[in-house]
């Protein structure tokens, strides 16, 4: 099934089952023929979703704190039907809030409050932190204290600079020092949905701001096992550019590590087959030392330059004098989010955060 197709008639019986309690005068009919109009079926998931909120809109009262209270009533209605949390065709109802209450502060900061423990509002949030900016951020930084995970999620996850998907908060990109006390506060949560958002918040702002990640792992290491993970994960675009602090926070240099027997096993890789390569990785010191293995592959654009993408491989503790033989493939299959082009293509190895040899095969389409 297509993704477009979650908004199906099955789903739209339910909510009109729904809307038949909560809006006075509702007519199912009408709200269908408007729905399925000349060009439904052409429209992708976004587009239904955009149409369902705006015939949604036709049948509301004009008054949106009227409107608001009857969204809450059908998803308090929705769940007595037995409908689930976190439905991808009920993001129709944040796409209500962020189109029709963009002008209504108050009222949205508690609706988007409210529907968010429904289905994530962290798109529809954005638009209104554009707009109001610390305003907007002072009530996210209100709910990174609230008694609901998701709420709290919403709080980390909707103030991303660099939420994937969504519009950008260019000034979040340019000064992420307003989203710092959330993150702060959202550190021991226990939700691990949360936490790995603020890893993400955090990753997000080491593309721009590389220092302030690190001094936030140097103030947060140590503080629990759960925080190390957050701040590890929030690291890790900084650990495969190799970032020089970061490296040094977790004591990662390649002292005394001799990587050897580097070889490309299969130098003419098809698309649908796999680059093999193979190594040995030593430590010689006299102590055990923890060892980041990571690879590069220089992808050929079509400029005939190429483009380099980091994947890691392991980050254990080797013990004085292990030596460890590594048999590695990475398939190259055709996605949509990558093109590929035939010709000279480069990989490299990259031991605690240093890149080593590199070596060439060849791309056949």
């Amino acid at each position: 099934m297509l993704l477009k197709d979650l908004y199906s008639p099955a789903f739209y019986d339910r909510l009109t089952s729904a809307l038949l309690v909560t809006v006075p005068d509702f007519n199912p009919s009408k709200f269908i023929k408007k729905i399925y109009d000349a060009d439904f079926e052409s429209k992708e998931l976004k587009e239904r979703m955009k149409h369902t909120s705006f015939v949604l809109n036709h049948f509301l009262p004009n008054d949106y704190p009227q409107a608001v209270s009857m969204i809450k009533k059908t998803i308090g209605q929705l769940r007595i039907e037995g409908i689930g949390e976190d439905g991808l065709a009920y993001m129709f109802l944040p796409d209500y809030l962020e189109t029709y209450g963009i002008d209504h502060f108050d009222e949205s900061v508690e609706a988007l409050e409210f529907v968010t423990q429904f289905v994530s509002c962290e798109f529809a949030v954005r638009p209104f932190i554009l707009k109001y900016g610390a305003r907007m951020i002072n009530e996210m930084q209100k709910w990174s204290l609230h008694e609901s995970h998701k709420v709290r999620r919403l709080a980390s996850e909707g103030s991303r600079p660099r939420l994937p998907w969504a519009m950008a908060i260019p000034f979040l990109k340019k000064d992420p020092s307003l989203i710092l006390p959330i993150l702060n506060n959202l550190k021991h949560d226990p939700s691990e949905y949360v936490r790995r958002s603020v890893a993400n918040s955090l990753n997000d702002i080491a593309k721009d701001h590389p220092h302030v990640v690190v001094d936030i792992a140097k103030s947060w290491s140590g503080i629990s096992r759960d925080t190390d993970a957050i701040i590890k994960h929030g690291s890790r675009t900084l650990l495969k550019q190799g970032h020089g602090d970061i490296l040094k926070h977790y004591g990662l240099d390649d002292t005394g590590i001799l990587l050897s027997d580097f070889k490309i096993l299969t130098p003419t890789v098809k698309i649908g087959d796999s680059l093999e390569f193979s190594f040995t990785i030593k430590n010689q010191n006299e102590i055990s030392k923890t060892i980041r293995l990571e690879y590069a592959i220089y992808y050929k654009k079509q400029n005939g330059q190429n483009t380099k993408k980091v994947f890691k491989i392991s980050e254990r503790v080797y013990a004085a004098g292990a030596t460890v033989n590594v048999l590695r493939k990475q398939k190259f299959v055709l996605i949509t989010t990558r093109r590929f082009h035939s010709g000279n293509h480069q990989i490299s190895m990259i031991v605690n955060g240093v890149e080593k040899e590199i070596f060439n095969f060849e791309l056949i389409i």
